[in-house]
């Protein structure tokens, strides 16, 4: 039987930077177009797998620090709607923001420019290079399928780990051919874009951050990371191959946070997959000076990510763990964190996407879980409502 789903579009948050001073008319276009056309997917049989991963296991580890609840007001009276639940979103992500600081001031044009062209048997990859805030430039890889679509194409933006190739290995040009995410995505019709992290812009990590400080001295590492991230699908819009409503996510350890934070915070990712980078704000070296910084240790710190995993639902949201093992960041302690993503996701209907894959690799990205991964992209993003 073929299960639908409809979305309403006022069912939906807005993104929070609409109408930002200074956006690019790209941007503007694609929010613009959708607000026009409601948001309504025909949902095929879910993934087979769903109730796998979106089914806690019996006993659930506490986690390390208590998470305040969500749904309720600021009276404590309980939030049973979406309407309801709209105003806390704000209050959530307004109390987070005024945290991480303030988003850089925006270039007057995102001026994309095209390094390097390589055509390979079946993709086109260029080397691209844009203006994600005034005064600096990013550089990031776009692997595309050769062969033009009669149909606008999903697209995704991917997340490198922790390494001096950055993007590099993302579309086969690294040492580690098995993180070549770009090219495996392209191949099953992805538009790819896929940034390299501002950490290496400098010799030393800290260089690079007290660089980004100089720029924007009154936000956090994290922030430089979001913005990238949000310019990345700014560039991707820009492309008239790319379908708009078909934005995803994914990566992996550095990008499974990169990932967390886009999807928390922009609403044009429909769906996402963070593979090892740590809910938990205990669950690994979120305190860096490039993340969120030491204020985070303090007993009294008022957030933790519950409130961004309730921010990303009821979008589809996959976390990917490992469970043990050296530098293991994700696995059955995620759980408190997705539970309370399901609960706010419950106010959206009955079906929940959101969950974790624990493949029991360690801190690893193996083929196994890499395939599950391209799956839940393909089917909550990669679709038009004609294919199915």
């Amino acid at each position: 039987m073929r299960q639908l789903m409809c979305l309403r579009q006022k069912d939906l948050p807005m993104p929070f930077i609409f109408g930002r001073p200074g956006m690019p008319a790209c941007f503007r276009t694609g929010l613009l177009l959708m607000l026009i056309f409601p948001i309504v997917r025909v949902q095929a049989e879910e993934i087979s797998w769903l109730k796998e991963v979106t089914t806690p296991p019996a006993v659930i580890p506490v986690p390390a620090r208590p998470l305040h609840p969500l749904l309720q007001t600021k009276d404590g009276q309980p939030v049973k709607s979406v309407k309801n639940w709209e105003p806390v979103r704000k209050e959530i992500r307004d109390a987070w923001m005024e945290f991480l600081g303030p988003l850089p001031p925006p270039a007057k044009s995102l001026d994309v420019k095209v390094l390097q062209r390589d055509e390979l048997d079946d993709l086109v990859r260029e080397w691209i290079e844009y203006s994600p805030e005034a005064g600096r430039r990013v550089r990031a890889y776009v692997v595309r399928p050769l062969q033009p679509s009669a149909q606008p194409r999903p697209a995704v933006v991917i997340f490198h780990g922790t390494t001096p190739e950055t993007a590099r290995p993302a579309v086969g040009l690294g040492t580690r051919k098995d993180r070549n995410t770009g090219l495996k995505l392209a191949r099953q019709g992805f538009v790819a874009i896929c940034p390299a992290n501002f950490l290496w812009e400098e010799p030393k990590y800290l260089d690079s951050v007290a660089a980004a400080r100089k720029r924007n001295p009154h936000s956090l590492g994290m922030i430089t990371m979001l913005n990238d991230g949000m310019r990345a699908v700014d560039v991707l819009l820009t492309f008239p191959d790319v379908d708009p409503q078909r934005i995803g996510a994914i990566g992996h350890s550095l990008g499974g946070k990169e990932t967390l934070y886009l999807m928390a915070f922009d609403d044009r990712i429909r769906a996402g997959v963070a593979s090892e980078g740590g809910l938990g704000l205990n669950s690994t070296n979120w305190d860096a000076p490039w993340y969120l910084g030491p204020d985070i240790k303090k007993p009294d710190f008022p957030r933790d990510h519950h409130e961004l995993v309730a921010m990303i639902a009821p979008r589809p949201f996959l976390v990917l763990g490992g469970e043990t093992g050296r530098g293991c960041s994700d696995g059955d302690r995620s759980w408190p964190y997705l539970l309370v993503g399901q609960e706010v996701s419950r106010l959206y209907g009955p079906v929940v996407r959101q969950g974790l894959l624990n493949h029991h690799e360690g801190h690893q990205y193996s083929e196994a879980s890499q395939q599950k991964a391209f799956e839940w992209l393909r089917d909550y993003c990669g679709h038009t409502d004609a294919d199915r």
